[in-house]
């Protein structure tokens, strides 16, 4: 083969990993440290987080609860999440992204280990609410850390990996409980939970706060609701709601709806099979918040989220039908892909929206005022799971991606800005 064929053979080639990567190995050790300490804490808030969801089934037994009661606690979770994202957001902004990380990781640690300790559904709720101000302040210290470590070009692909890591999170909370519930009961399995407070050594040690963070802001939420800003906060908080609604509908109830008898609902997997399908169903979510950011990057965020969310509620409306273990294991992460990749678009989005001074705060209020709006979900899907079968709530998470595919409507398709 000649030369020119050699090279001619070269351009055609696909390019290597390495190649898809060179924005991150060529980005500065300081970035590439925060995005390995934002990944770990979003996966390690997953794990947390999700523990409650996998014990579902037990605590309704453990508590004597209703489905509708065991989602009130969801709901309950999620309020707090949307506070303390919002207040940490405002505390990134004016203390550093790395002190509000700190601080975010620490409660929902040390809180998601205290819910071993209920002896009550009122200590229970206690606890639960606790961990979710910790919970939501996570994701709005370390996506401003994340957005500011790296340059605009890159950003979207770095907060793909950021937010993929909620599905190792989760799957490995999976694993947890089948390994540890059988063996030492429930309460152990959230004192597991305590494990994500030794992340915050290395955050302290070794991530620094980024440049781009600039001077420190006051604590105040008046410039997000001023023009330009007002229509475009106002957008991107219905807009994450009506997501929020739809993931929080369908995933805080998959776990019992596979492991609950049929007498109750359910289809009566075993733990092995439900624990399997999880797992599963965290690749495919992995998978597509990974890949979301290159494909937005390629054919605009606007075009690549609408198509997510429209085929996420035409598959969901399909899982929801399915009682077969084979035919769910099947489908599972095939709706994981498109019903979750999505969110690692959102904070790429904001970050181009919000000036770097208010940017954490903009992040953090959007973001976790969607989720306030969303914490109905646990309690209205769990009614109508009590009242009409899981079907039809998973239906209804299904028509919540639809809206929010149409609230895209009132969303510009920003591109990365050079700030």
């Amino acid at each position: 083969m000649n030369t020119r064929s050699v090279q001619d053979s070269a351009k055609h080639r696909p390019p290597g990993v390495r190649a898809l990567l060179s924005w991150y190995f060529e980005a500065p050790s300081q970035a590439r440290r925060a995005l390995l300490a934002a990944s770990l804490g979003w996966a390690l808030d997953a794990f947390d987080v999700m523990l409650y969801s996998l014990l579902l089934a037990t605590l309704l037994r453990e508590f004597h609860l209703t489905k509708q009661t065991g989602g009130l606690l969801g709901s309950l979770t999620l309020v707090a999440a949307a506070a303390g994202g919002i207040l940490f957001g405002l505390l990134a902004d004016r203390f550093g992204r790395t002190r509000a990380l700190i601080a975010s990781v620490l409660l929902y640690a040390i809180f998601t280990a205290a819910c071993g300790l209920a002896q009550n559904l009122w200590q229970l709720a206690l606890f639960r609410l606790l961990l979710g101000f910790g919970m939501g302040g996570e994701w709005a210290s370390g996506a401003a850390l994340v957005s500011e470590s790296f340059s605009p070009e890159s950003r979207g692909k770095a907060l793909s990996i950021m937010q993929s890591a909620w599905a190792v999170g989760f799957a490995a909370a999976a694993l947890d409980v089948a390994i540890v519930l059988p063996r030492f009961g429930w309460r152990a399995v959230f004192f597991t939970g305590l494990a994500p407070a030794l992340l915050t050594l290395y955050i302290r040690r070794q991530v620094h706060e980024p440049e781009a963070a600039g001077t420190r802001s006051p604590l105040t939420l008046r410039p997000l609701f001023r023009r330009p800003l007002l229509p475009l906060t106002l957008a991107l908080t219905a807009m994450n709601a009506a997501c929020l609604f739809a993931w929080w509908g369908f995933n805080f109830f998959v776990p019992a709806y596979l492991s609950l008898p049929p007498g109750k609902g359910g289809i009566g997997l075993s733990a092995h099979a439900m624990t399997a399908i999880v797992v599963f169903m965290q690749c495919g979510m992995f998978l597509g918040y990974l890949t979301f950011g290159f494909i937005a990057d390629t054919l605009g965020r606007k075009r690549v989220y609408i198509a997510f969310l429209v085929l996420a509620a035409a598959l969901l409306a399909i899982f929801a039908m399915l009682h077969s273990a084979i035919a769910l294991f099947l489908l599972a992460p095939v709706v994981a892909f498109f019903a979750t990749g999505y969110f690692s678009g959102f904070a790429a989005v904001t970050a181009d929206v919000y000036p770097t001074a208010i940017r954490a705060t903009g992040q953090g209020l959007t973001y976790n005022t969607g989720r306030l709006a969303s914490a109905a979900a646990p309690f209205l899907v769990g009614g109508l799971a009590d009242a009409h079968g899981f079907a039809a709530a998973f239906l209804l998470s299904a028509a919540a991606f639809l809206l929010a595919a149409a609230l895209w409507t009132f969303i510009p398709d920003h591109r990365a800005r050079l700030s």
